[in-house]
This record gives structure tokens, C-alpha cells and sequence, in this order.
């Protein structure tokens, strides 16, 4: 019978009676739910008793604790202390790790088959971000974290195809799965990331709100020149890439000299090959669209006219000042400058750089919009009419910028069908201080409620 069993010796009984006898205290269990070990790793006939007590303790929940705001791209956010209330019976904060956890994930997850991974909620530092309707910085951040995370989102989507909570969730993970692993969504992932990174440097210059109109547009320019050059030579380098993250990733690979099938009507031939349709009618037309939207943009009149304006901005003491491109400047308005007036313009803007650079008021401005109200009130508008009446005309050309622009889609969320009969003067306090949130965020209360209470007579301090 001895063949049928292992023996026992009995050292090894006196470690598994000290395993037993040093099992852990039910009552002394951590409370912070990152510091509790995982669930599987508590002896068997301990398991159901750690989980009882951790339900009847409920979820760890720091109501007095003050929870610290971290930088989330541009915008700065915290965990929100009424979350308790509303996943109360769930939802946990970690105050060591500074991070949200489940503790229906925590007490059960070892028990679900196929369901791997922590229990904490991820950041948006390190899971898909959103992508915004007219940001297309975020598209890029998007697509970084596909090809980061692109083995966790194919491992949840097999998840939610398999164990979805209605046909229609199931479903749409099956598309998206199918999809996934097709070349056509690889090339177009790989093109796509190309595209936005180049021009990534770009979207953020023009979207800042002290703009430097001279390095914009030599950032224009560069953008142009490396597009260009991806277009004619960088084929090679595309599907390099895209055979590479195939093969990761086992998605479909196809054979360039095969005939191209199309998916929405793959019984249907199509006369073309693979490598003609996504070299031809793919990477060339998206590489074209791209030059020639940038074209239509950025014509060489636009150019040279924000490169000319750029030379009156008093930034660094002046030092962008030219007065041959302020005088082509004046050339693209004949309408507002009358032949005399261009030919004296010369000679104004000499007296005019001479008489600024020399007053010390004028020493640390740092845009358009300060110069022209510091000329407004040192009266010396009445002093250079000419150069004024150039600054005005300038101010003017931001007007379809990407601040403006905030303003408008700002508007928007502001003045809603709820908020129709909005008067101006209260639509333009509400839209200060939506817009300039980074300001706003420096004001406390206290000095919000000291203000309204030094406004007029009320019957209690506030």
C-alpha cells in the first residue's frame, strides 16, 4: 500500500503545523486596501473568513482625509470625497498610494476565471485617454496608448465578447477584435501616428495663447519640408512598421502582389493589387491631403503677412523689430493707407522704435494686445497715428486663432437652453472665469466670500 501515498516524515508535519499555527490574525488585517496581500495567497481554510470580515468592515473609506490634486494633462483634479457616497458599497481610496480601489474586485477577483490584472483604477497617465472633437493632440495621445496597451485592450475585448452583459456589448467586441487584427487597421494606426507626431509640434505652437508667430512659422515650414519627404521615401519605413507590429501582435499580414480584397465586398474583384491600393490609393492621398491642407492654410501671402506682423511685437525689448517687413506690411493694406502715408511711414517707424525703446514703461511688455494699451495710456498713440493704426489693423488677424476659437465653443457651454435670457454683462463674468481657469484656480474662498461680503451691507457675516 505504501506505493499509493507519500509518506509523511515528521519534520514535515511539525512545518505544516507551524504554517497552521502561524497563520494570520483575522483582527489585526490592514485596513489600507494597498497594503493587503492577495486573496489566494491566505491558507484555504482562512480565505472565506478574511473575506467576511473585510465585508463586515465594509470599504476603506478616508471621509476626513485631504485628498491632493494631481496634474491630468493641462487641467489639475483630485478624487472627489462624494464618490463615497454614491459607490458606497464599493468603492475604496488608497491614502499610501493616493489611488481608488474595488473591494468587490479585491475580495473576489481570484475567483473569476480569465480576470487578471490589479484591482486599483488606472490613471488616464497610463489607460486610453478620450480623444477631444477638435483637439487633435489628444487623437495622438489616443493612438500612443493603443500601440502601448494595444495586448491589454485585444485581453478586454475578449473578455467583454465572452462574458458581455447583452448581445450588443458582445457584439461590438467582436467587431472591434476582427478589426484589430486586420492589416488594414495596423497601417492605418502606424500612418495615422506618423501624421499627428509630426505635426504634433505644430498644433501646440498655434495654440498657445502668447504666440510666437516667427517660430510658428518656421515650424510650418518644417512640417511641409518633413511630410514631403515621408511621402516620397518613407514607404519602406511604414511597412516596416506595420510588419513588425504584425507580427507582435499577430494580426494579419498580407502579400503586397496578391490582389486587394475589399472587406465590404469581398466577393466583388477589385483589379488592383495590395500594394497599389494602400501605397496609391492610401499613403499617397492622406500624404497629399495633408500637404495640400497645409498649403491652403498657410499660402505664402498669409505667411509673409504673420511673419511681417510679428516684427511689431515688443517681446524682449523689440528685438523682432524690422522696419522693412513692417513697411511690406503696410502694402497689404491699400485701403486703409493712402499713397503719402506709406511713403512717410519710414520715417515714422524710425522716430517710433527710437522714442519706445527708450522709455521705460514700455521695457517688460510682452504682447500686442499690452502695447497697444500702454500707448492708449502713456497718449503716445497720438504721437505715432500711422504705427497705431498699423497695430490696430494687426490685432485684428487673430481673430480665427485657437484662443478665440476656446472663447466661442466656451460660449457654448456656458449660455445653454437652460440659460437663454443670460444678460451680457453676467454671460461675460461666467465666460472670464471658464476661460481663465488657470488664474481662478490661485483664488481661495475665503477671499471670494471676503470680497462678496465687503460688496454691500448684509444682515450676517458671511
Amino acid at each position: 500500500m505504501e506505493r499509493y501515498y507519500n509518506k509523511t516524515s515528521a519534520s514535515d508535519s511539525k512545518r505544516n503545523l507551524d504554517k497552521l499555527d502561524n497563520s494570520d490574525d483575522l483582527d489585526s488585517l490592514p485596513w489600507d486596501p494597498a497594503e493587503r496581500k492577495k486573496i489566494s495567497q491566505y491558507l484555504p481554510n482562512q480565505k472565506d473568513e478574511v473575506r467576511r470580515k473585510y465585508l463586515t468592515r465594509g470599504p476603506c473609506q478616508p471621509y476626513g482625509h485631504v485628498f491632493q490634486k494631481k496634474k491630468f494633462g493641462t487641467t489639475m483634479r483630485r478624487f472627489n470625497p462624494a464618490w463615497f457616497e454614491k459607490y458606497g458599497n464599493w468603492l475604496e481610496y488608497s491614502v499610501s498610494k493616493d489611488k481608488a480601489f474595488c473591494l468587490c474586485c479585491y475580495l473576489f477577483r481570484d475567483d473569476i476565471p480569465k480576470q487578471g490584472g490589479n484591482y486599483a483604477f488606472v490613471t488616464e497617465e497610463i489607460s486610453l485617454p478620450r480623444p477631444g472633437n477638435t483637439r487633435w493632440g489628444s487623437h495622438y495621445k489616443t493612438l500612443l496608448r493603443l500601440v502601448e496597451l494595444f495586448p491589454s485592450v485585444i485581453e478586454i475585448l475578449e473578455s467583454v465578447q465572452d462574458e458581455g452583459a447583452d448581445d450588443s456589448k458582445r457584439c461590438q467586441a467582436y467587431g472591434l477584435l476582427k478589426y484589430f487584427h486586420t492589416f488594414d487597421c495596423v497601417f492605418y494606426l502606424q500612418l495615422m501616428l506618423f501624421i499627428l507626431g509630426v505635426t504634433e509640434n505644430l498644433s501646440m505652437a498655434l495654440q498657445m495663447k502668447n504666440q510666437d508667430i516667427s517660430n510658428a512659422m518656421s515650424l510650418v515650414d518644417s512640417t511641409k519640408r518633413e511630410l514631403q519627404k515621408f511621402r516620397e521615401d518613407g514607404w519602406d519605413l511604414l511597412i516596416g512598421k506595420v510588419s513588425s507590429f504584425c507580427e507582435k501582435n499577430k494580426a494579419t499580414m498580407l502579400v503586397m502582389d496578391e490582389e486587394f480584397v475589399d472587406l465590404r465586398r469581398p466577393r466583388k474583384k477589385t483589379g488592383v493589387t495590395n500594394l497599389h491600393h494602400y501605397k496609391v490609393n492610401c499613403f499617397y492621398a492622406v500624404m497629399d491631403l495633408q500637404l495640400q491642407e497645409l498649403n491652403d492654410r498657410f499660402t505664402e501671402v498669409n505667411t509673409d503677412l504673420l511673419i511681417c506682423m510679428a516684427s511689431l511685437s515688443p517681446a524682449n525689448s523689440f528685438r523682432e523689430f524690422d522696419k522693412s517687413k513692417l513697411l511690406r506690411l503696410v502694402k497689404f493694406y491699400p485701403d486703409d493707407f493712402s499713397f503719402g502715408e506709406c511713403l512717410s511711414m519710414e520715417h515714422h517707424l524710425g522716430i517710433y522704435i527710437d522714442n519706445i525703446k527708450n522709455d521705460e514703461r514700455f521695457k517688460n511688455l510682452k504682447n500686442l494686445g499690452d502695447l497697444s494699451r500702454l500707448l492708449v495710456e502713456t497718449k503716445k498713440h497720438l504721437v505715432h497715428p500711422l504705427v497705431y493704426r498699423l497695430l490696430k489693423l494687426v490685432l485684428t488677424l487673430p481673430v480665427a486663432t485657437a484662443s478665440v476659437e476656446r472663447c466661442f465653443s466656451a460660449m457654448k457651454l456656458v449660455k445653454t437652453a437652460t440659460r437663454n435670457r443670460i444678460g451680457d454683462e453676467f454671460l461675460s463674468d461666467c465666460l472670464v472665469c471658464y476661460i481663465e481657469k488657470e488664474l481662478f484656480e490661485s483664488v481661495t474662498n475665503e477671499t471670494v466670500v471676503k470680497r462678496f461680503q465687503s460688496m454691500r451691507e448684509r444682515r450676517i457675516h458671511l
